[in-house]
């Protein structure tokens, strides 16, 4: 039968994370025939974590947890028939997915002159290559800032850090198996800049100074809350302090002035770091005020047999002191005697003359006033009848729009009607756009042609139009567009406008909401579609778009909701624009399974558990094990941040009972316990034993210290206990010494340190602020030195 037998489906190539599982299977037409599996020629058998399965005709060689060495050339060989594959194992950097989502979310704050110094430990195949940019331009070694890139670490060391310093960084780690990229933010905070300058002089007098300024361009990243007002005589070396005014205020005054000396004022910036560099002004005089100038000639709005109205400006020149109001006068034409209209000044700068005869023809002047008192008076303004005007023309007829594009509209009229006695020389056009009430002419001179076009418009802006016809006599009634007009807007393609308001990765909770709103521009209006790992969407979500924006709307997230989603912009012209996101619904973790605790290792115990069923779904989730020594103790965190099911506990003590329970978590919290149900005791030795050395021969097994398995971070939380270990071998056996930040601790009653078969451990029993830092073991004998670090980061409670 085996000759007869034929490969229906061959082996294939596999490609695999390192840590991942790994399948090679194939099928025969036989299901009665057996085969060998070969690794690079070389015959396998059964090994931990390889497993050979046969399910009738498919044949499957499984690997739990591929490691380096399993990367090769597999083949499958029966009778007279082989299938061969390769399985590459693919090694890309990894940064531990706690310090990875500490340092992506929470900003690094210093101040300004501390030492910075971010570590990033990584694993990966060798070589990796670690680059550090600031917004987008690669860092490179001065005096102040270094690079450290080692085989497993990488690091930032800016000696005195700077405002200047702050920003966007960006980590790449790179090697032959992939790319990882980490964006951090540096915050450096200081004391605020000086003030912007100039100081200006807004009023002076021979008894006090008003002095004004604009806040500074840089509040040192806090938010400046006074500022301090200083005054020096000048001739004199002593600043006098004269006042602090709030973060609102710009401008200071003050009556510590005397008549007709000069003075320096200076002015600093104060935040919660500090008070600023000062910024000083001119020399300033204390004198007597001065009057302001001459306005404009008035300008006549309009004249009946009752009433003049007529306008002005401001004068040019104010004096030293603000404009208070002002004087109007008139005057009958042929008269020399100018009469006062109003008794006291008036602030507007418009005003109804009343009191006329009818027939004469007058002329007006202005006058300013401040606290020095009435300016000089403004040149007549042009003379004026008191009196109806002459009949002016009537309102233009179908007034209309022509033709408009983007940048342009242009209009179209007919005369007004005809009357008897009543001309018209012209038309004036204007317009205004939708946010503003004040007319524009158009055009400087009369129009003559019933038509005109509007240029210099602004796309997607609407504007209100008006015509007027106009005699001598004046300007008639105008005629509006019964409704506003829009300029066309040019063709845009779309364009999203997304920057760093939507993220490309999302992480929703089980029955939360999921909206996300993607800003984007398009002319005109494009055709958006949405789709989820592209499919269209189910339809429990809803899509709207409006105003530039486009919405996805979720209402109670599911965990077949995690995907990719795509949005996509199409306009008339094919144009297209995509963009996609990813989001991960999760939940809080269920419990994990039964717990079974068994002594593999003499004094421990190995604490194993079903994994919990949220790991089918959840890609962070980890194990925390606790234990307590009675049924009513305190639970003590012994073991965190465990990505398998397995634990084992060394510090039993012979005699006492023991309790476990182990917990799953992920970012959203824990789930709840899985205990234990009996205690576990560790039954007294009756008899002390030696262990007799052996006898070595006379071959040099001598070999420098070296560490298997690295210290690596932790983040826990105060009250907790802490458990680091490392694994070290050498010989003669190395003598192992614990630091913190420098500081021997092996003999610090506060740690507890212990070495098993080269496993070192150190326990950190109630973990406290004061315990952050960089902890270092070093193992030492007479053929060197190994060493690896690690960072302790300590939360709070809360």
């Amino acid at each position: 039968s085996a000759a007869r037998c034929h490969v229906i489906k061959p082996l294939v190539d596999v490609r695999v994370l390192k840590g991942e599982s790994a399948e090679l299977s194939c099928t025969l037409s036989n299901d009665e025939v057996k085969g060998t599996w070969f690794k690079d020629g070389l015959k396998l058998k059964s090994m931990d974590g390889v497993l050979f399965e046969k399910e009738g005709s498919v044949h499957k060689l499984i690997i739990n947890k591929v490691e380096n060495i399993h990367a090769g050339k597999y083949k499958f060989e029966a009778a007279e028939i082989k299938t061969e594959a390769s399985l590459f194992v693919e090694d890309p950097p990894q940064v531990d997915k706690v310090l990875l989502k500490n340092l992506t979310n929470v900003p690094t704050v210093v101040k300004a002159g501390q030492k910075i110094k971010i570590e990033i430990p990584f694993e990966g195949q060798l070589p990796i290559r670690a680059t550090w940019l600031k917004d987008g331009m690669e860092l490179v070694d001065d005096t102040r800032i270094r690079v450290y890139k080692a085989d497993t670490f990488t690091m930032l060391s800016i000696s005195s850090s700077e405002r200047k310093d702050c920003g966007d960084y960006k980590v790449r780690l790179k090697n032959d198996h992939g790319v990882l990229e980490i964006n951090l933010k540096l915050v450096v905070i200081d004391k605020p800049q000086q003030p912007t300058g100039p100081i200006k002089v807004v009023e002076s007098s021979s008894s006090d100074i008003t002095i004004q300024w604009k806040p500074p361009k840089d509040d040192g990243g806090k938010p400046v809350q006074s500022y301090i007002v200083e005054r020096q005589q000048v001739g004199q070396e002593d600043w006098v302090t004269l006042g602090e005014t709030p973060k609102s205020c710009t401008t200071f005054t003050t009556n510590k002035v005397e008549q007709d000396m000069s003075y320096y004022f200076r002015v600093r910036a104060v935040n919660a770091e500090g008070t600023s560099d000062a910024l000083e002004s001119d020399e300033v005089k204390a004198v007597g005020k001065a009057s302001p100038g001459p306005p404009d000639p008035p300008e006549i709005i309009s004249a009946t047999k009752e009433t003049i109205t007529i306008s002005w400006k401001a004068p040019r020149k104010t004096g030293n002191s603000q404009i208070v109001g002002y004087i109007v006068q008139k005057r009958k034409i042929g008269a020399n005697t100018w009469v006062p209209v109003t008794k006291v000044p008036i602030a507007d700068r418009k005003l109804k003359i009343t009191n006329l005869k009818m027939g004469l023809q007058y002329e007006f002047r202005v006058a300013a006033v401040n606290a020095a008192g009435v300016g000089e008076a403004s040149a007549p303004s042009q003379s004026v009848f008191a009196g109806d005007p002459t009949k002016i023309p009537g309102q233009v007829r179908d007034l209309r729009v022509a033709s408009s594009d983007s940048t342009s509209i242009t209009l179209t009229w007919r005369e007004p009607e005809p009357k008897d006695g009543v001309d018209v020389k012209g038309y004036e056009v204007e317009m205004r756009s939708h946010d503003n009430l004040n007319w524009t002419k158009c055009s400087a001179l009369p129009i003559e042609a019933t038509t005109y076009t509007v240029k210099g418009l602004q796309a997607k802006e609407l504007y209100f139009l008006r015509v007027r016809a106009l005699n001598d006599s004046g300007l008639g009634e105008a005629a509006e567009l019964e409704t506003s007009v829009e300029a066309a807007p040019p063709v845009v393609s779309p364009r999203f406008l997304i920057e760093d308001r939507v993220k490309s990765f999302l992480i929703i909770k089980a029955g939360n909401t999921i909206r996300v709103p993607i800003p984007f521009e398009a002319s005109p209006d494009p055709v958006v579609t949405w789709l989820k790992d592209g499919l269209p969407l189910p339809k429990r979500a809803t899509i709207s778009t409006e105003h530039g924006t486009t919405q996805l709307l979720i209402e109670a997230a599911e965990l077949s909701d995690s995907g990719t989603y795509t949005v996509e912009l199409q306009n008339g012209s094919g144009n297209k624009e995509t963009f996609s996101f990813q989001v991960q619904v999760t939940d809080i973790p269920q419990s994990p399974g039964p717990i079974e605790l068994e002594e593999n290792v003499s004094n421990t115990v190995t604490v194993t558990w079903q994994p919990s069923a949220s790991e089918k779904w959840e890609s962070n989730l980890y194990y925390t094990v606790l234990k307590r020594e009675s049924q009513k103790g305190l639970w003590h965190v012994v073991g965190d941040l465990i990505y398998t099911n397995k634990f084992t506990f060394t510090q039993l003590i012979p005699g006492r009972d023991y309790y476990f329970r182990v917990v799953a978590k992920n970012y959203l919290g824990a789930s709840s316990p899985s205990e234990t149900v009996k205690p576990w005791r560790l039954r007294k030795k009756k008899a002390e034993f030696q262990v007799k050395q052996p006898e070595y021969r006379e071959v040099n097994q001598n070999q420098p210290p070296r560490l298997l398995v690295q210290l690596k971070p932790h983040v826990v939380t105060t009250g907790t206990e802490c458990h680091m270990s490392c694994a070290v071998a050498g010989h003669p056996p190395p003598k192992v010494t614990w630091y913190k930040d420098g500081r021997d601790i092996s003999k610090d009653p506060t740690y507890l340190c212990t070495n098993v078969f080269g496993v070192c451990s150190l326990v950190i029993i109630d973990v406290a602020k004061r315990d952050e830092g960089e902890y270092m073991v070093e193992a030492t004998n007479g053929l060197g030195r190994a060493f690896s670090k690690a960072f302790l980061t300590i939360k709070g409670n809360n």
